[in-house]
């Protein structure tokens, strides 16, 4: 069974930095991309950033350059990192993977196949 499991959350003051992990078991995690999706209080939840099975990145437009993504796919890991935090960035962090592969596609949720439950980040003074 695919579990996909998120840490790394926390509470933030602005300005600091945080990387987000997610670690994939019971699937073949290079076989799969990977995609980060944000979820503010009240708010869907927004593709943030994918990458492929072979490392190619997508960001979404709005992220002004302060998201990082990266996989290590020999510990079955995949990262956010995330600087110069705003409060803005608050809200739930979903990891998830699909075996169709492509980093844009993992911007949009109908598209995955699989999800972790989420790891909390709050930016707040």
């Amino acid at each position: 069974q695919a579990q996909l499991v998120e840490s790394g959350g926390g509470l933030v003051q602005p300005g600091g930095s945080l990387r987000l992990s997610c670690e994939g078991s019971g699937l073949t995690f290079d076989y799969h991309a990977i995609g980060w999706f944000h979820q503010a209080p009240g708010r869907e939840r927004d593709g943030v950033s994918g990458i492929s099975r072979d490392g190619n990145t997508y960001y979404a437009d709005s992220l002004e350059g302060r998201f990082t993504i990266s996989r290590d796919d020999a510990k079955s890991m995949a990262y956010l990192q995330i600087n110069s935090l705003k409060p803005e960035d608050t809200g739930v962090y979903y990891c998830a993977a699909t075996y169709r592969d492509g980093a844009r596609r993992c911007l949009f949720a109908v598209d995955m196949d699989y999800w972790g439950k989420g790891t909390l980040v709050t930016v707040s003074s």
